[in-house]
């Protein structure tokens, strides 16, 4: 049986313009995740942040990220927060296959702006949101 001492917590974060990084959202979002990963009960290993400042969202090719899912194939993970899902990727199609990706390897996505696949709407509401986000 797993315990929260066992869980192994990653988190991802990520800004796509210089202004972002300039204007520390970046900052804002891991400081934000990290406080989810705490109030859960969990630890965070430095090694198991990932962050990608300077990336767009409209490509999987990302160093960290790439990072994460090498980590989580070789079952590194137990659970990832990312602040929302645009910041995992800009496209719907993207935020399929690596929210499909983490399940397969028995990884928990949590969102911090909203849970995942509770219900249907909230399926739809992923699905809206990735289609009209901007890059």
């Amino acid at each position: 049986m797993t315990t929260k001492k066992d869980i192994q917590a990653a988190i991802y974060a990520r800004v796509s313009t210089e202004v972002q990084t300039e204007t520390q959202t970046i900052a804002s979002q891991v400081a934000a995740l990290k406080e989810r990963v705490v109030a859960d009960g969990l630890k965070l290993c430095e090694e198991l942040e990932f962050i990608d400042s300077g990336y767009s969202g409209a490509t999987l090719v990302r160093p960290a990220l790439e990072r994460l899912r090498d980590l989580s194939a070789a079952g590194g993970v137990d659970r990832i927060y990312v602040h929302s899902p645009d910041r995992l990727a800009r496209k719907y199609a993207y935020q399929v296959l690596l929210i499909d990706e983490f399940s397969r390897c028995g990884i928990e996505v949590i969102f911090l702006n909203r849970e995942l696949g509770q219900t249907p709407e909230d399926d739809l509401l992923l699905q809206v949101q990735g289609m009209v986000a901007l890059v």
